[in-house]
């Protein structure tokens, strides 16, 4: 077997203790083979990370990463307006073309921040599979289906799409792409879609991700139509399996929560996306005190405005406390397990864990910069001071992505230069 060794630094154990070990990676089962001193002899090849903590690859839990064509395009709207006047627009004027450089684009970006996995839904999706299965991550992805302002036929038709591409990809790129069908939202897809598709997504046996109370405004209409909470309407849909996962979860009230925790589906907190658009607060301590898997994803460049896990944990621990009203709520510890084990349970990827037999996904974070010093509490470090440049190396199934902040799998130059490229006509056609 091909081995490698990553040696001199610390790790994060899964109990978020820190100590210091080497790791042994298994290249070509992809897995930790173990965990311990002095494993350099052991190994084929080695990695440096010397004044660094190894810790379990970052999972981003919801995210449009195409949407980095979009990065800066519209900020400082609300929700409503700046999808129906800036987004949605916009949109209508991609091409596969364009997709897949702002997925390259993200991906890039996510690799040197340390991500190893993350969910996805947009368009053109076998576009954004094909470009996963170049730069070496982990995704659960989906095409996302909308039936809102669409005659019938063409909203089935949308829904057949996101069933084909969950059967087509699941298992695709050796096994590091599963897929899920995946609604948009609650109020951007008809009972009648949700009533017949849901069902046939069952069939499949992938999860169902969508969005759901992120807006307030989102409540209200379904409340006056159905007589009934959004995610008491949801479940009424076949929705909230245990494998499913929503996104934001904002305005959940107490009995919402209660039916996440009888359900076991998950939420996926997007903090900075949620306080930019002024969504509101989600009750992140609240959901996980009553049991309920939570995640950490950063929406769409497009409201956030970059891809990094390092930064949204911050933005979850800072909002969760106010949201909360206690300084206590969303500690150090539970925004670093959000942002590994969390999303990855959400989500459901093999990841997040850093112990043998795991799946070797791991950032090595170097840890020798002034806003890093002194190292009292290394997971502290992690959660309030570390960003995306602190990242080193990044490995993803036993591959290195990047070994000292060079990208080895995306050419960065051109993968910068497409996406500039698509970005500009992207604009220029939406604005024609």
């Amino acid at each position: 077997m091909s081995t490698l060794a990553l040696t001199g630094g610390r790790i994060l154990r899964p109990d978020l203790t820190v100590d210091r070990a080497d790791v042994l990676v298994d290249q070509e089962t992809g897995k930790i083979a173990e965990i311990g001193p002095d494993l350099a002899d052991a190994a084929d090849e080695t990695m440096d990370a010397t004044n660094s903590l190894i810790t379990p690859g970052f999972v981003n839990g919801h995210c449009h990463v195409a949407m980095t064509l979009l990065r800066g395009y519209a900020d400082d709207k609300p929700l409503d307006a700046w999808l129906s006047e800036d987004i949605w627009p916009a949109e209508a004027e991609l091409t596969p073309e364009a997709i897949e450089a702002g997925a390259e684009l993200g991906l890039l970006e996510m690799i040197r921040a340390g991500t190893t996995g993350f969910a996805d839904m947009y368009f053109s999706m076998e576009r954004v599979a094909d470009a996963v299965e170049r730069a070496g991550l982990r995704a659960r992805l989906g095409h996302g289906v909308i039936s809102v302002g669409k005659e019938h036929e063409a909203a089935r038709e949308d829904a057949e799409t996101g069933l084909a591409f969950a059967r087509e990809y699941d298992g695709a790129a050796e096994g590091r792409i599963r897929t899920a069908f995946m609604p948009h939202s609650l109020t951007t897809v008809s009972t009648e879609i949700y009533e017949e598709y849901v069902p046939k997504a069952r069939e499949l046996d992938v999860p169902i991700h969508l969005h759901a109370n992120e807006t307030a405004d989102e409540v209200t209409p379904i409340v006056d139509e159905h007589g009934v909470r959004p995610l008491a309407y949801a479940r009424d849909l076949g929705l909230l399996e245990p494998q499913d996962f929503l996104a934001h979860g904002v305005h959940v009230d107490e009995t919402e929560i209660e039916l996440l925790a009888e359900t076991d589906a998950s939420v996926v907190h997007c903090p900075a996306s949620n306080m930019k658009l002024a969504s509101g607060m989600a009750p992140v301590q609240t959901l996980r005190d009553a049991g309920v898997t939570v995640g950490l994803g950063t929406d769409g460049a497009a409201s956030n405005n970059d891809l990094s896990l390092l930064d949204e944990a911050r933005d979850a621990a800072m909002v969760g406390k106010l949201a909360a009203d206690d300084a206590a709520a969303v500690a150090a510890d539970t925004v670093v397990e959000l942002a590994t084990t969390g999303s990855a349970e959400a989500i459901g990827l093999p990841a997040g864990r850093l112990e043998p037999g795991a799946p070797a996904d791991l950032a090595v974070v170097d840890l020798t910069g002034a806003h890093l010093t002194p190292a009292h509490d290394l997971v502290s470090h992690l959660a309030y001071a570390a960003a995306a440049s602190d990242v080193r190396h990044t490995i993803c199934d036993g591959r290195v992505l990047m070994r000292d902040r060079e990208v080895l799998t995306l050419d960065a130059n051109d993968v910068r230069e497409r996406a500039t490229a698509e970005a500009t006509a992207l604009v220029e056609r939406a604005e024609a």
